[in-house]
């Protein structure tokens, strides 16, 4: 993978935390919505904090290490609390923030490193991003489906 290539990887990750952010000023125009079925607009924001912090920076953490990584699926609830849907989504872009930072400090052999996914197989660094910027893909849909 090229670093240009590398900096749009990351560049959609940077972006999922601003989609959502937008999307919340439109779901907090309708207060006490409840939706019909799945989760609150919070509850999806909440599991996206959750899922980069448990999920995705453990596993970059995880691949600095001697030890090639072995993960189990893990899917973090969606507990938001008492905090606003403006709270979650300013603290999904903080979380974010220290996952791109986690990204920055990489250099070409970090990039390289991988670790065995029980589901997906073999993950390099580029491959786990891409889970990653789905995942936001998937809860972002599922916003615009409520909010829209």
């Amino acid at each position: 993978m090229t670093t240009g290539e590398r900096a749009a990887l990351v560049d959609r990750l940077r972006a999922g935390p601003r989609q959502v952010a937008d999307l919340a000023v439109v779901a907090s125009a309708r207060p006490g919505r409840r939706p019909a079925d799945g989760w609150s607009e919070r509850q999806i924001v909440a599991h996206l904090v959750r899922v980069d912090r448990e999920v995705f920076q453990v596993r970059l953490r995880d691949l600095s290490g001697a030890a090639e990584p072995q993960w189990s699926w893990v899917e973090p609830g969606a507990e938001p609390g008492h905090a606003s849907l403006a709270a979650l989504s300013a603290r999904f872009a903080a979380v974010r923030e220290a996952t791109i930072a986690l990204l920055t400090g990489l250099d070409e052999a970090g990039w390289a490193r991988s670790g065995v996914h029980i589901v997906y197989g073999r993950l390099d660094v580029a491959a786990l991003l891409g889970i990653a910027v789905d995942h936001d893909a998937d809860h972002l849909a599922e916003l615009v489906r409520r909010t829209g």
